[in-house]
C-alpha cells in the first residue's frame, strides 16, 4: 500500500535551529530556538520587518546551502523512500531549485519529487499531487491542510508553533515520534483496507 508523503523542508527535514546562528551573527544577537516563539520572526525580536527580509532575501541561499538535517530524518526518510512516495514541498521561491536539490544530494536524501511553490498556501499543491499524510512546522499550514484535505498532519514541536489544534494534527517532538505514529497509522490503514 503505497502512501503520497507530503513533506515540508525548512524546520522539518532541517533542523528548527537552522536560522538562528545565522540571525545571531546579522544582527549582533545572542538567541536561542527558545527565543523564536512566534513563526513570524520580526514579531518576537526587535528587528524591524523591512531589514529583516532585506537580509533574508540576500542569505537565504547560503542558510538553506548550510542548513543541518534534522535529527534521525535521514534514516527515517530513507525506509520510506523504499515503500512510498516521497514529495517535498516547500514555500521556498522555485528560484532556490539549485541549492535545494544541492542540498539534497549533499546529505544523501532520496525524493521523488520537490516542489518549491513560493508561499505557505501548499494545500493546493498537496491536493493536486493526491498527498496522503504531510509533516509541517508551521501551524497554520498544518491545521489548513489537515481540515482542508481532512488528511493527517504531523507538526514537528517548536515554541513558534505551540498553539492548540484539531485532532487531525498530530504532535511529534522528533523523528522517531513521527516514524512511530506513521507506522501505526499505515497498520490501521492497511487492516480498514481489508475489511473492505
Amino acid at each position: 500500500m503505497i502512501k503520497k508523503f507530503g513533506i515540508d523542508i525548512d524546520g522539518t527535514v532541517t533542523c528548527p535551529t537552522s536560522l538562528v546562528p545565522h540571525i545571531n551573527k546579522a544582527f549582533d544577537l545572542n538567541i536561542t530556538l527558545d527565543d523564536l516563539t512566534e513563526y513570524e520572526i520580526t514579531d518576537c525580536l526587535n528587528i524591524s520587518e523591512e531589514s529583516f527580509y532585506r537580509w533574508f532575501k540576500q542569505a537565504e541561499p547560503t542558510i538553506y546551502a548550510e542548513s543541518p538535517l534534522a535529527r534521525d530524518a535521514k534514516s527515517i526518510l530513507a525506509q520510506w523512500f523504499n515503500n512510498h512516495e516521497l514529495f517535498f514541498i516547500s514555500a521556498r521561491e522555485h528560484t532556490l531549485m539549485d541549492v535545494t536539490k544541492t542540498w539534497f544530494t549533499n546529505h544523501q536524501i532520496n525524493y521523488h519529487h520537490i516542489e518549491l511553490v513560493g508561499s505557505h498556501d501548499k494545500v493546493s499543491t498537496a491536493k493536486k499531487m493526491g498527498i496522503d499524510i504531510f509533516f509541517e512546522d508551521k501551524h497554520d499550514n498544518a491545521v489548513s491542510l489537515s481540515e482542508e484535505l481532512q488528511i493527517p498532519v504531523i507538526l514537528f514541536d517548536t515554541p513558534y508553533n505551540r498553539k492548540p489544534a484539531p485532532l487531525n494534527v498530530i504532535r511529534v517532538h522528533n523523528w522517531l515520534e513521527a516514524r512511530d505514529w506513521v507506522d501505526q497509522w499505515l497498520k490501521t490503514e492497511a487492516n480498514e483496507l481489508q475489511l473492505r
